[in-house]
């Protein structure tokens, strides 16, 4: 598939009387297109999710990527030292599970105002801290298909406290995908088979990838953990599931 050609901006969403930042890219080419939200590592949104946001603009979607540390700290973006690592979740523990679904709910009406957007085709995907919150996000009613990556905690808990993410699975009205390394230390693999089996449970039409030898933080070549083999299977994965259900 030839890639399309893309234009990229910085643009402002309203949500709870807060202007959230999020970056927007979008492919040049007339038509609509489906809108894919991405939700940032601990690392805000950084080049990596930036990148992310352009190369799925450029399979044709309009791709938009919500700030969701607006709240704790605007403008946020890092890298991956131990000390950025120690930052990223000091703002990530501050996280409310009810904002951040009202971010990401803006980022979906922001994208409905757009006209070359469909308004009714709506996937996300996540990394990190953002693939937990994916598995959130796919409670929404607009999301149709959520990629998942290595969230860690679904099984255990959700973010500002209360019962873990894993108990709103049944809420899940489309398709998702979950990815995991088996090295991968903060989701030990019985959280693995316990968020499968609930996504079974609920007949949530879903696909559960376990990628051996592949440690946390798999997909991003910008961290050490980056496992080639890994992330190219799982962009396949990811290309196909928005293809075959927000693409149709």
């Amino acid at each position: 598939m030839t890639e399309l050609a893309i234009n990229t901006t910085t643009v402002k969403l309203p949500s709870d009387n807060l202007q959230i930042a999020a970056y927007l890219a979008q492919p040049n080419n007339p038509g609509t297109y489906p809108g894919v939200i991405v939700l940032q590592e601990i690392f805000g949104v950084n080049v990596h999710i930036r990148e992310v946001t352009e190369r799925i603009a450029k399979l044709g979607y309009v791709a938009i990527a919500p700030a969701l540390f607006q709240r704790q700290a605007p403008d946020f973006e890092t890298g991956y030292t131990p000390q950025d690592i120690e930052t990223g979740r000091s703002y990530a523990v501050q996280t409310k599970a009810s904002e951040l679904l009202s971010d990401i709910q803006a980022a979906i009406d922001y994208l409905k105002s757009l006209p070359q957007v469909k308004k009714d085709s709506f996937g996300c995907i996540g990394f990190c801290f953002g693939g937990h919150v994916a598995y959130l996000a796919a409670t929404l009613p607009d999301i149709k298909a959520a990629a998942s990556f290595y969230g860690a905690g679904i099984a255990t808990r959700t973010p500002g406290g209360g019962d873990p993410t894993i108990t709103r699975t049944k809420e899940i009205q489309g398709t998702l995908y979950a990815f995991f390394g088996t090295l991968d230390a903060s989701i030990p693999l019985e959280q693995v088979d316990e968020i499968e089996a609930e996504l079974e449970k609920y007949n949530i039409p879903h696909r559960v990838f376990r990628y051996d030898g592949a440690d946390h933080g798999f997909f991003c070549d910008l961290r050490a953990s980056y496992n080639l083999k890994a992330a190219i299977d799982a962009w396949e994965q990811v290309k196909q599931l928005f293809g075959s259900v927000l693409a149709a």
